[in-house]
């Protein structure tokens, strides 16, 4: 067997159990924004817990999974080539303590301050009656999420990098059971009691991440992990965790500024807007997570191993065939998301309170994301190799030139697109970070197998084509059974979601992408198991 098939195989074969556990997360995710839709359709009460979440899921993203993830990966995956295993874990059980109360003291802080936070990010909620404090009140109660679920990504890098991918992936799972289940009794216990539906949500969120952090801690302490209560603010690895956190914390920030940005530009359009950008996100998020996401956790590990054994032509062929495999399963993702947006936004939301209306604006802004996926995906795999590569400027730079993006085409765009412009200015500022990180990449690794990409590229760009076609006509013989019953819209868009996906995949076989079969040979494996 070839390096570069080896290589294919095992990321294929971990992004594979990723994302299995993935995909009953994300499934579970559109059942709890199902229910959000038909509690509380697109108006104040989602308005407000969309808002509420995203302040401590900003922090989040910025000190905790995000930067300290993907840094703690990579320093700890070094200890455990070079280190023996009790200095790995002692490392390790340092982090826990030195992270968990430094974000008590965050979280803390941002309980105090939640009023002029949510002035901060939604100034023009403070217009509609009882908006802004409603949004106040569901910040308060779910800040301590931003402990609970910076621990549980400590805890999943600790998992991966030790090869137990498939528990900690499914973690999420728990995390939107505890809100289904949680949330949706509270949401409908506390009004008894004088309280607002959508606070029952807020505590159920905050169910589901302590269930995402101990659903993990059994498979932990199975993988040899030994907790030793001794906090050490003279660690070298843990000072070589922050140092690596340093810059890709400004780099994050970066991000973290356009999600401000387009939240605060999202606030001050119609009622609703808000809540269509998040419905329509969630969605993006479903093929970002199985394929973007997946391949990123599986192959981080693999990348910072080799970057520690300075295997430079391990890690250009690794890169290749992730961002292959990433792009022969989310570009026509994106195809079917653009042609089919309305049908799919239908039969997923439009029940209770989520209106026809909300649909179309949904679907119309569904598609203007599904545009950027393939980028997003692909840079949920760049980045982590600039953290093995020890060189996190460069994602830094990159996050900046976005900002700058962003607030360009947003203020070009928005007074004709409306709350659209935010997707359309994601998808654009997605694929330019894109184009900078791998062209940054192919020079820090002194080239990369281009032909091979481009190869691959031009197979999986022409079967898109041909599905591409088989949808456009399905969808006009199809147009009545779109807007039937539930019962024909289950039929004809499931059904026309499994044709385009099996003629895709017998052209991919036909032309014989090397990493297409990878992916279908791990499949194949999975199920006869």
């Amino acid at each position: 067997m070839s390096e570069k098939s080896q290589h294919s195989t095992t990321i294929a074969k971990s992004a594979g159990t990723v994302g299995v556990a993935v995909l009953c997360s994300r499934v579970l995710g559109l059942v709890r924004e199902q229910i959000f839709a038909a509690l509380f359709g697109a108006g104040l009460a989602n308005d407000a817990f969309v808002v509420a979440f995203r302040i401590p899921n900003l922090l989040r993203d910025l000190f905790g999974e995000g930067a300290l993830s993907a840094a703690f990966v990579t320093i700890f995956s070094r200890y455990d080539t070079t280190k023996t295993q009790e200095e790995t874990w002692r490392l390790a059980s340092n982090v826990l303590i030195f992270f968990s109360i430094s974000l008590s003291l965050l979280t803390l802080l941002g309980m105090l301050l939640a009023g002029p936070l949510v002035h901060l990010l939604a100034p023009d909620f403070s217009q509609v009656a009882g908006k802004a404090e409603l949004t106040t009140t569901l910040t308060i109660i779910m800040f301590p999420f931003l402990i609970v679920i910076s621990l549980a990504a400590v805890v999943m890098g600790m998992l991966n990098t030790k090869g137990r991918f498939f528990v900690p992936a499914l973690a999420s799972s728990f995390f939107n059971l505890g809100s289904i289940v949680g949330g949706a009794g509270l949401a409908l216990l506390l009004p008894r009691y004088g309280q607002p539906a959508i606070v029952g949500m807020a505590i159920g969120t905050l169910i589901g991440g302590v269930l995402q952090l101990a659903v993990q801690l059994p498979t932990l302490f199975k993988a040899g992990f030994r907790f030793l209560p001794n906090l050490n603010l003279k660690d070298p690895g843990l000072h070589s965790i922050l140092k690596l956190m340093l810059p890709a914390t400004i780099g994050l920030s970066a991000t973290q500024i356009n999600i401000f940005i387009n939240t605060s530009f999202a606030a001050s359009c119609a009622e609703g807007s808000v809540s269509w950008l998040n419905y329509a996100f969630r969605l993006v998020q479903l093929p970002i997570g199985i394929f973007g996401v997946a391949f990123s956790i599986a192959a981080l590990p693999i990348m910072a191993r080799h970057a520690a054994q300075k295997d430079v032509p391990a890690m250009r062929t690794t890169l290749v065939s992730s961002l292959t495999m990433v792009f022969c399963l989310t570009i026509p993702a994106t195809v079917g998301l653009v042609m089919l947006a309305e049908p799919v936004i239908r039969l997923i939301f439009e029940r209770g309170a989520f209106s026809a209306a909300d649909t179309v604006a949904t679907a119309q802004t569904l598609t203007l994301y599904a545009v950027g996926l393939f980028a997003y995906s692909a840079n949920k795999v760049l980045v982590p190799v600039f953290y093995a590569l020890n060189t996190t400027r460069y994602p830094v730079i990159a996050s900046f030139m976005a900002v700058l993006a962003n607030i360009l085409i947003i203020n070009l765009t928005i007074a004709s697109f409306q709350h659209q412009a935010i997707a359309l200015s994601t998808s654009c500022t997605m694929v330019l970070n894109f184009v900078f990180l791998s062209a940054v990449l192919y020079w820090k690794l002194g080239g990369y197998p281009l032909q091979a990409l481009v190869r691959g590229l031009g197979k999986i760009g022409a079967a898109s084509v041909c599905m591409a076609i088989f949808l456009l006509a399905a969808r006009a013989l199809l147009a009545p059974f779109f807007i039937g019953s539930l019962v024909q819209q289950l039929l004809a868009t499931t059904g026309v979601i499994v044709g385009a996906a099996s003629l895709y995949a017998l052209i991919l076989h036909w032309f014989k992408l090397p990493e297409f079969r990878e992916i279908v040979t791990k499949i194949r494996t999975r199920f006869a198991k």
